[in-house]
């Protein structure tokens, strides 16, 4: 689940950087998207459990 937290928090960090964000902006982005993936992957993780799948 580690991983896809850090994807998350490099695409939000990236995409401030994109858009001329201070580091606040980056570090909030970063969060933001850290948190959305991370209960992505969670909710992944769990549906393939429940299918068999892992």
């Amino acid at each position: 689940m580690v991983p896809v937290f850090l994807l998350g928090v490099l695409i939000g960090a990236f995409r401030a950087y994109n858009q001329q964000g201070t580091k606040l902006d980056m570090l909030q982005y970063g969060a933001a998207h850290g948190i959305a993936f991370f209960i992505l992957g969670l909710f992944a993780t769990i549906a393939f459990d429940w299918l068999g799948w892992v």
